[in-house]
């Protein structure tokens, strides 16, 4: 039976506010919006209404000296990027396994003298075929683990660099627990609902919840910042949104400020403040029809509120 999420009462009064005035990008109709400061604040609406206008072209552009934004976009150009390589903590990682080994820091990147000599460091090998689509297959030499056999052979603590990036997340944290540097990014990773995955995985293969996920990451243990997130829900389970939504909470805790383009009625529900934009989407849309909490938008006319009140039933 799915369970119903009740609309959130006890929620934060803002006590300050940034304006934007004369909003015209795209179909904004000269809007005048004040968006509060220090709570959860979800800015919706039906598709094409200009809730993204509004929050990405117009508000994170005229306050972007305030404003972390973070979207579901790529998160790497290359296929090699790993989660520990975005973060900045592999360097730190190869100095413990140089030290440890006192071999060349270099040794123990794929990108560098460690590579497979075979693949480069890719772990396949793609074979050009006339008249027919390239023909990729897992490296002979390396069994694609794409590092050679020389770096392979040297461990830490038993173990070595590619045991270490098959690793997940938590796993990681136990292993490196005396080293700050390295735990503190693995907390950060934790703290945002990405305890599982594995410091080696491709950025490649995230969904664009985790790669949202992956960025805040850079900026969770920050206070005084304005995090925009476009619909970080996208392709999660409902039973997840929650978890999320309790990440965002325990960042607004800390001091900061969060405003999420959503049209997820659960997270509508959860939040402190509801900036509703329409009254439609396209040309008749535009307009801010609703500002308030969840409670007072379930007393409103629009076509948002009129959903959530159907996702109580």
């Amino acid at each position: 039976m799915k369970r119903v999420i009740p609309v959130k009462e006890k929620v934060r009064i803002p006590q300050k506010y940034l304006k934007v005035c004369n909003a015209n990008a795209h179909n904004l109709k000269n809007v005048d919006a004040d968006i509060p400061v220090g709570v959860f604040t979800v800015v919706t609406g039906v598709a094409g209404s200009g809730k993204s206008s509004l929050i990405r072209d117009v508000f994170a552009k005229q306050y972007e000296d305030q404003v972390v934004l973070i979207d579901q976009s790529a998160i790497t150009a290359t296929g090699r990027s790993t989660v520990c390589t975005y973060l900045g903590f592999f360097d730190e990682i190869r100095k413990v396994f140089a030290a440890a080994t006192k071999a060349d820091a270099g040794m123990f990147t794929f990108n560098g003298k460690g590579a497979c000599p075979a693949c480069k460091g890719r772990g396949a090998i793609t074979t050009e075929l006339v008249f027919m689509d390239p023909v990729t297959t897992v490296c002979e030499c390396c069994g694609g683990k794409r590092f050679g056999s020389e770096t392979i052979g040297l461990t830490y603590r038993g173990k070595n660099i590619v045991d270490v990036l098959g690793m997940s997340v938590e796993e990681a944290s136990e292993f490196f627990a005396d080293n700050k540097k390295i735990s503190a990014k693995l907390d950060a990773l934790k703290e945002v609902g990405l305890s599982y995955i594995s410091l080696g995985q491709p950025l490649s293969t995230f969904s664009g919840g985790e790669r949202q996920r992956v960025k805040l990451a850079m900026y969770v243990k920050q206070k005084g910042n304005i995090y925009v997130l476009d619909e970080p829900t996208t392709g999660l389970h409902a039973s997840d949104i929650e978890k999320i939504i309790g990440i965002l909470e325990s960042i607004v805790d800390r001091g900061n400020t969060v405003i999420v383009i959503e049209h997820n009625t659960d997270v509508m529900k959860l939040a402190d403040y509801i900036i509703d934009v329409g009254p439609d989407g396209g040309t008749a849309g535009g307009e801010i029809v609703f500002t308030g909490t969840p409670a007072q938008m379930m007393e409103s006319d629009t076509i948002t509120a009129k959903y959530l009140r159907k996702s109580l039933t």
